[in-house]
């Protein structure tokens, strides 16, 4: 069913819901059909424009899920929160099949780590589906992506390569208006690379299409403020604003309700 991604002024907000046992910050929080309904309750309650579902943790070094147990995990939790809410639905998958399915089941938006290069289906079945679509950066696989990534100008590459999956999804019938940009902060990158990542986020800005940005408890602010993972949320929002600061439009985060205050003040300050 296609529908329209919320519209408001203020920046919009992704919930993170992970229906995973491994995920790097909340594994095995969610990864009850009950528990996962719940929190994206609260999420919504919290002010979640968006709620992003993912099934299989994406962190460095992480194993693939097999087809099957990721559509298990994904499903039913997106069709019982449709039910239940209204909510603007992401699924946070690679994979077509679960794509398709999730899309049937109520998800209106495919979140595509690998930008649409892992499952060559991929593009088809979201021009398909009418779905919009986040086209992310990555280097190489969850699995080896932190090793020894490099890169000669972070940003200039990034660029090059949303260029290219944009012209391949438009010829794969995904409408540019439904395609969003994510750099992928984390995803084969190094400390400095993030860094200048969320410097430089106006050069994304000139391709024309809303920014998505995921900063969240990740290990890169970890390493710049000296703080274990239960001890990000400070960096964490600091990151938040920055990014909104230099043209972030969706902020996918974990803590809701502190984001979206952040959201709300430099919202405040950029209008005034």
């Amino acid at each position: 069913m296609t529908r329209e991604i919320p519209s408001k002024k203020e920046p919009l907000i992704m919930g993170i819901l992970n229906v995973t046992p491994d995920s790097f910050f909340d594994g095995g929080k969610h990864n009850t059909e009950e528990a996962a309904i719940e929190y994206a309750l609260q999420m919504v309650e919290d002010g979640a424009d968006i709620i992003d579902v993912g099934g299989e943790s994406t962190r460095p070094y992480a194993e693939e899920v097999d087809l099957d147990e990721e559509l298990k995990r994904v499903i039913p939790v997106i069709e019982k929160i449709s039910a239940r809410s209204d909510v603007f639905i992401s699924i946070d998958t690679y994979k077509s099949k679960v794509a398709q399915e999730a899309c049937l089941a109520g998800a209106h938006m495919i979140n595509d780590i690998s930008g649409l290069t892992f499952d060559p289906q991929m593009s088809q079945i979201a021009g398909q589906l009418r779905a919009y679509v986040v086209i992310m950066h990555t280097r190489g696989t969850p699995k080896n992506m932190q090793e020894n990534p490099y890169y000669k100008n972070v940003v200039a590459e990034i660029k090059k390569f949303f260029l290219k999956q944009m012209e391949a999804a438009i010829q794969a019938g995904i409408a540019e208006d439904r395609i969003i940009l994510d750099p992928g902060i984390g995803f084969g990158k190094r400390v400095e690379d993030n860094l200048k990542i969320l410097k430089m986020l106006g050069e994304f800005k000139k391709l024309g299409r809303p920014l998505l940005i995921g900063t969240s408890m990740k290990s890169f602010i970890g390493k710049v403020t000296e703080s274990p993972l239960e001890e990000r949320l400070e960096g964490t929002l600091a990151s938040l604003a920055v990014s909104l600061m230099n043209g972030a439009d969706i902020l996918r985060v974990h803590d809701v309700k502190s984001a979206q205050k952040v959201a709300k003040l430099v919202h405040a300050v950029m209008e005034s």
